[in-house]
């Protein structure tokens, strides 16, 4: 599958309405793919209408679904609204996440159970419906994080929520391997967008920008076609974390 021409392919993208997702979007869009754009809340409405004014101004048949992934109904509801729509679905992506940045002493069941849903049972739950619903050779990819190699304190939610992702992925990719459907996670260092800022402080955010071996934040435009290349070009990549995050954590 070439990247350079996606006509006609169809890619679901769970989070496709903002930040990264957004960019998938428009990227995708301009390669000639379909596209099922799911955004969370009402609070993301807005920004994701104007993803997919812009998919459709150039030229891609998209849709939006709006529902909470940590509910699995809603997780079914969007893959069969993509194939209800275009007939199947080749690519699925999952950009979904929530940060929470607090002391381990400090955290409460509430939260704990939140961060969860949010960063694990929802990504479990979407590649167990792509695996259920994308075509054969189809391909899959989630959104984890760099934070699963850093030693550090005060993201023990986050980056405990999402470790159980990585093992998700090996297991997804040898089951469906015998279909020829590649199974990968990609993980960013902390990137320059809003999801990132809501949790840090000016000397937080200095430290991170000074962190990685390259210097600076990472920025969405360095991740989408690493993503766009392992649900192309690279399907031979299966069962992988990438980490891509300008030398943030050394794996």
């Amino acid at each position: 599958m070439s990247a350079t021409n996606l006509k006609d392919k169809v890619v679901l993208i769970a989070g496709g309405g903002k930040n990264l997702g957004a960019l998938l979007s428009k990227d995708f869009a301009a390669k000639g793919a379909k596209l099922a754009i799911h955004y969370n809340s009402e609070g993301s409405k807005a920004e994701s209408e104007k993803t997919l004014a812009a998919v459709q101004a150039l030229g891609a048949e998209a849709f939006l679904f709006q529902g909470d992934l940590t509910q699995v109904a809603n997780v079914t509801a969007f893959f069969d609204a993509a194939i209800a729509k275009f007939g199947s679905i080749d690519i699925a992506i999952n950009t979904v996440g929530m940060v929470l940045k607090k002391p381990f002493t400090e955290t409460t069941e509430e939260e704990y159970d939140k961060m969860f849903g949010i960063n694990s049972k929802s990504a479990y739950f979407f590649l167990q419906e792509a695996g259920k619903k994308i075509n054969d050779n189809g391909k899959i990819c989630t959104i984890v994080t760099s934070l699963l190699a850093a030693y550090t304190g005060l993201y023990s939610t986050y980056a405990g929520a999402k470790a159980p992702v990585e093992h998700f992925t090996r297991a997804a990719s040898k089951e469906f391997g015998s279909r020829g459907i590649s199974v990968t996670a990609v993980a960013p260092g902390p990137m320059d967008t809003p999801f990132f800022y809501g949790q840090e402080s000016e000397d937080a955010v200095a430290y991170h920008k000074s962190a990685s071996a390259l210097g600076g934040l990472t920025n969405i435009k360095d991740i989408a076609p690493l993503v766009e290349f392992l649900v192309t070009e690279g399907w031979w990549i299966t069962g992988q974390t990438i980490f891509a995050n300008g030398g943030y954590t050394t794996r």
